[in-house]
């Protein structure tokens, strides 16, 4: 046992090793069906005999910083399990060009080999945050007999309503994950200056105009992945099909431990992943945290919860009674055990007033309210669901100064307010174009002022859609407690989030001609707009 394992144990806390030796073989070559030679870690528990695998797949590497998977596979190894750990291909020395679709059959390929192997006692675990949950679901798409259990975290089975969120490209995301693999493997003075210019970078990337020319400003380099994602824009595109691993999940008959973060930008879809697995009538367990994507706390809980599934399902070690669904009640409720997700709530309506209020009471006669989107000087993101630092929980309070942000604001609550489950924003607008996207948002107000963002969402708009729109904001869990205020903020956008809306209704990948829209949001006794909050019962 290794002092850097005994300290990753420490601050993942996990349970106590019992096997103390590990044998570990790097570097092994497997063969993927094309060919293509994947580089493969062995972490073999001693004495090497038959046990269950865990099978890490991951394009971060599998050793330095972005390795930290090597560590925790010497911890399951150190925990009665062999771990096998294998660099995705075109990623730290493993053949071809990374590519999404190749993942199922690199998968089944690495783990019909596991099989076959004297220390394995044909039954595999897969484990693995982000898109090591992609390759997770990559797999389980082939329906291999010796897969037991997942271990799912912060990660979605499809792929085109979280590039497309709400039908805007998510620019950010792409973008953040575009450059961090263009340079994961530079070292010394490269790799440096590659981590000091990221933000410039990045920052130059996303307002370039045409978005398909992006990934050129960002990385000096074309991105094919990113650039696959721009030109497929619609849901129905035959690219997406095998992207889609949704699919796999009717008929799984694997358990599947699921962790999620109320700001992770694959919340909702993880959350539909989930009632999907349970109207198949998988075993499944769902944990969700106050986190973003990449959150340190967050994969440490994603750890412990992977090691407690996989003891219970692969090493048949009674674990005790677990609830089904554990969620963290942000503004300090804590952690509260459900029954289901969601669990039984009441549509709490608070009715958007003039004046920028937010109240109970039916709205009165009054004008709409109006500004300007100017896709030249679009309403920047502030805190929220992406893959950049500017993600999580942020204070608001500048970015609802702008002209171009409406607030509705409820006066200081006067006990605690909880709120479970999906927030809708049920709202009538209009647009003086056709092409037009509303953003709603969620905050906490705190007593000195401070807006705190808690969930949001936003809706892209075509010619002919309806303008009573309904905008489904991210889920959550949340306490509003005494003198705080609710808020609603409503915008047209989030850049770089999502991808400005130029007006025009032009390609996203394309468009470059920017059109300025006159927007209003009604609240009047005919068009009443709402905040909807699922209030627990």
């Amino acid at each position: 046992m290794s002092l850097s394992t005994r300290g990753v144990a420490a601050a993942v806390r996990a349970r106590a090793a019992t096997n103390r030796a590990v044998h570990a073989e790097r570097g092994v070559r497997l063969p993927a069906p094309d060919g293509a030679l994947l580089l493969t870690d062995l972490y073999l528990a001693e004495p090497v005999r038959p046990r269950p695998v865990i099978l890490v797949r991951t394009p971060y590497g599998r050793e330095g910083v972005t390795g930290i998977f090597v560590h925790l596979a010497r911890l399951f190894a150190e925990r009665g399990y062999h771990a096998v750990v294998q660099s995705t291909r075109g990623t730290f020395g493993s053949g071809g060009v990374l590519g999404l679709h190749q993942e199922p059959g690199d998968g089944r390929a690495t783990a019909d080999w596991i099989i076959r192997q004297p220390w394995s006692n044909g039954e595999i675990g897969t484990y693995g945050p982000s898109y090591l949950s992609f390759t997770q679901w990559a797999l389980a798409s082939t329906r291999p007999p010796q897969l037991k259990a997942m271990a799912i975290q912060i990660m979605a089975a499809d792929r085109h309503r979280v590039h497309y969120p709400g039908g805007a490209f998510a620019l950010d995301t792409a973008l953040t994950w575009s450059y961090s693999m263009a340079h994961q493997e530079l070292g010394g003075t490269a790799g440096l200056r590659a981590a000091l210019g990221r933000r410039l970078a990045l920052d130059r990337a996303s307002g370039h105009l045409p978005l398909i020319a992006a990934d050129l400003v960002a990385t000096g380099r074309e991105v094919p992945f990113y650039r696959e994602w721009l030109r497929h824009e619609q849901g129905s595109d035959p690219y997406w099909e095998q992207l889609e691993l949704s699919r796999t999940i009717p008929g799984l008959g694997v358990p599947v431990s699921m962790v999620a973060g109320w700001y992770d930008y694959y919340l909702p879809s993880q959350l539909s992943d989930y009632a999907a697995l349970r109207r198949a009538g998988a075993e499944v367990r769902l944990r969700v945290g106050g986190w973003r994507h990449g959150s340190v706390d967050g994969l440490a809980h994603g750890f412990r919860e992977a090691l407690a599934w996989f003891d219970r399902h692969l090493l048949h070690i009674d674990t005790g009674p677990t609830p089904r669904v554990s969620v963290e009640v942000m503004g300090g409720g804590g952690w509260q055990d459900l029954e289901e997700w969601p669990p039984p709530a009441a549509e709490q309506r608070w009715l958007l007033q003039p004046g920028g209020v937010l109240a109970r009471r039916p709205a009165p006669d009054s004008e709409p309210d109006r500004y300007r989107y100017d896709p030249a000087d679009p309403t920047p993101q502030v805190g929220g669901s992406s893959l950049s630092r500017n993600s999580g929980r942020r204070d608001n309070s500048r970015l609802e100064s702008r002209a171009d942000v409406l607030t509705y604001t409820s006066p200081p609550l006067t006990e605690d307010l909880e709120v479970i489950g999906q927030v809708v924003a049920d709202l009538h607008v209009e647009s003086s174009r056709e092409h037009t996207d509303f953003f709603a948002r969620l905050c906490d107000v705190d007593p000195r002022g401070r807006s705190w963002n808690v969930s949001d969402g936003l809706l892209r708009l075509g010619p002919g859609d309806d303008r009573h729109i309904r905008i489904e904001l991210w889920p959550t869990a949340h306490c509003f407690r005494p003198g705080h205020r609710v808020r609603l903020q409503v915008s047209s956008g989030a850049h770089p989030r999502y991808a400005r809306n130029l007006g025009g209704g032009e390609p996203q990948a394309t468009g470059t001609a920017m059109r300025r829209s006159e927007q209003a949001v009604h609240h009047d006794p005919r068009r009443p707009s709402a905040l909807v909050l699922p209030v627990p019962g």
